[in-house]
């Protein structure tokens, strides 16, 4: 039965990459989330995905609890179970899903982490230099504030993405799903000056069509991107620590709190639901709301 449940598995995961199209991270998490149900399962004698019940889904989702593991983990992993379920129902493996009824833990409130107008200034400030790396950081930083863009994607834009004549980057988002994505006067010249100054010296001898490359000519990762922001962060002197991901988040609060609509920030952020992108809403009601506090005489 061992085999025939790593058998399962082996199907659902080549399903939600070849079909899918998830990421390699998803992929981890869907595969990590199975086959820590698996072990579940052996503890509870279940020799078979066919064998488990309603009431084995529920015990399963309490030891999770009992784990201490957030809201937000424990209804991933849920979700997870209920895909692979759901797959192998309509390849006519199993006919019933016991994850179908188990009610999803409400997840936490927590509203995005942001930055104020005068901290990204700030920080654009602390990206001055003229060496080339200088000028390779002042790109990244001005592209992510500028469109929002997830750092995944932000490392596989390429060279013939780039559309400085209408200012516009061809984005590649989750699930393969491209987008256009404006940026500004800043952005503009910030790119344009690393193309054409920068990025010819730190290519060296090396050929490749990435965008952004690293002070060895290579492809610039994920992970350089971060070390990037945290040296801006430090030498601006700011307090608390940057995440990529702060600068999107900032993206969309500006927006919003400058009059944008809710579908225009949904576009641009390349969220396929909108209540994805309802929840900067809040963080504008609550800066509105400080506003509003601060300066109106009867407050």
């Amino acid at each position: 039965m061992r085999n025939q449940l790593y058998e399962q598995l082996q199907s659902f995961t080549e399903y939600i990459q070849i079909e899918k199209h998830y990421s390699a991270h998803t992929f981890e998490q869907y595969r990590h989330d199975i086959e820590e149900f698996y072990v579940f399962m052996k503890e509870q004698g279940l020799s078979s995905l066919k064998d488990v019940e309603y009431s084995d889904a529920r015990l399963f989702l309490t030891k999770l609890h009992d784990h201490g593991l957030m809201r937000s983990s424990i209804s991933r992993k849920v979700s997870s179970l209920r895909s692979f379920y759901r797959y192998l129902n309509r390849e006519k493996q199993l006919t019933d899903n016991p994850f179908s009824f188990v009610n999803l833990p409400k997840k936490e409130q927590r509203l995005p982490k942001f930055f104020y107008e005068e901290e990204i200034q700030a920080l654009l400030e602390a990206c001055g230099g003229d060496k080339p790396l200088d000028i390779r950081n002042r790109a990244i930083f001005e592209l992510l504030y500028a469109t929002g863009i997830r750092v995944s994607e932000c490392t596989s834009i390429q060279l013939k993405d780039i559309d400085l004549g209408l200012s516009t980057i061809l984005v590649k988002g989750k699930g393969n799903k491209e987008r256009y994505v404006p940026f500004g006067s800043f952005a503009h010249d910030a790119i344009e000056q690393y193309i054409t100054e920068s990025r010819p010296k730190l290519m060296k001898n090396q050929t490749h069509i990435q965008l952004l490359v690293n002070h060895r000519g290579g492809a610039l990762t994920q992970r350089g991107i971060r070390l990037i922001l945290n040296k801006i962060i430090e030498k601006a002197s700011l307090t608390g620590k940057i995440h990529p991901h702060m600068l999107r988040h900032t993206f969309a609060t500006h927006l919003l709190n400058n009059g944008a609509d809710l579908r225009t920030v949904q576009e641009l952020l390349g969220h396929s639901q909108l209540s994805s992108t309802q929840v900067y809403t809040h963080v504008s009601k609550d800066q509105l709301r400080k506003t509003y506090l601060a300066h109106h005489p009867r407050a």
